[in-house]
């Protein structure tokens, strides 16, 4: 969520600073578009930079997530196996220990 709000604030000001900007830059209107499409272009990419990033670190996050379910399954395996086989013994009775 803190990341969904950065990236939301983050956009919002660039909006902002880009808004103040056009409306107290004296330049031409040429120039202004210009650097209109240039700002919109550098947003578009830290917005994409950012996204990726995250991508990454959830994709990560769920790759260190399934190892720990295995890991986990494989040992109440092990420990299941062992007490099923401690049962099977207990019943058998102390001669075939």
């Amino acid at each position: 969520m803190a990341a969904e709000d950065y990236i939301k604030g983050f956009l919002i000001g660039g909006l902002i600073g880009a808004a103040l900007g056009i409306l107290y830059a004296p330049k031409s209107g040429k120039e202004t578009r210009e650097e209109i499409c240039r700002t919109t272009q550098d947003l578009l990419d830290k917005a994409k930079a950012q996204y990726e990033d995250k991508r990454r670190k959830v994709e990560e996050l769920a790759n260190r997530e399934k190892e720990l379910l295995a890991e986990s399954k494989r040992r109440l395996k092990k420990a299941v196996d062992a007490g099923v086989e401690a049962l099977r013994q207990e019943k058998a009775g102390p001669s075939e220990t």
